[in-house]
């Protein structure tokens, strides 16, 4: 038995999510579909995290045991060519049999991108996010920056959540100014259910004067995600990276 892991990339708003379910239509069921046409066996995949439908990924990472023996490329251009054209495999390497895609990530890297301008997207209208009115970035920096550390962030979880504990880790969460977009790029070593979507919310709301920045803190206090800013559409965001050891030995 060979434990594969694929770097991956999809265009979420083609698919209703990672996760598969009873009647197809996500990533994780094109996925299986296309390895089991090039390992000849009933394949089922396990990836870093379950992304909602009309989630992007630049870098979704999964792994599978198979039987098979192929060479790299078959996991890559092989499978490739049975996935439909919204996803995609970047890269296939053989990991050691104690590799976990989802357990042994170090942290998972979002990025949401806001357009920030009176009228709403049409090219784009799958891919970002948008806000009509001027968002103060330098006082959603401030807010920012308090969310940072270790926290209890129920106020930011949804209420179909099923983690364990609300407890988790930002590592950073930077605002970049693009031209007429703002990114949200938050690292952390694990997020709760619409938490990146809740998170860039209350950042908003913060932006465009409702509340000054320390409120933010009061939100983690309360543990309360009804006095929380509203969920934010999953158009703008991305799954950017998931980070690993280097002992792994994956191409990220």
């Amino acid at each position: 038995m060979t434990r594969i892991a694929l770097g991956i990339e999809y265009d979420g708003s083609r698919f209703l999510g990672w996760q598969t379910q009873p009647g197809g239509g996500t990533v994780q069921d094109a996925l299986e579909r296309a390895l089991a046409v090039i390992s000849e066996e009933q394949i089922t995949t396990i990836a870093a995290g379950r992304t909602d439908s009309g989630v992007h990924a630049r870098l979704q990472v999964a792994h599978f045991d198979t039987d098979a023996k192929r060479p790299e490329s078959a996991w890559v251009r092989g499978v490739n060519a049975h996935l439909p054209e919204a996803v995609a495999i970047l890269w296939s390497r053989e990991v050691p049999d104690d590799f976990h895609s989802r357990y042994s990530a170090l942290s998972r890297t979002y990025r949401y991108e806001l357009l920030n301008r009176p009228v709403r997207a049409a090219l784009s209208a799958h891919y970002v996010g948008w806000f009509h009115l001027p968002l103060a970035v330098e006082k959603m920096r401030e807010a920012a920056a308090l969310l940072v550390g270790g926290h209890d962030f129920s106020a930011f979880r949804s209420s179909e959540c099923q983690a364990k504990t609300p407890v988790r880790t930002i590592h950073s969460l930077e605002i970049q100014e693009h031209s007429q977009t703002i990114h949200f790029v938050v690292r952390a070593n694990a997020f709760l259910h619409h938490m990146v979507r809740n998170l860039v919310g209350t950042l908003v709301y913060v932006g465009k004067g409702k509340h000054p920045p320390k409120w933010v803190v009061e939100l983690l206090r309360s543990r309360d995600r009804a006095k929380a800013a509203p969920t934010f559409g999953p158009e703008g965001l991305y799954l950017e990276k998931i980070e690993y050891g280097p002992k792994w030995g994956l191409p990220i």
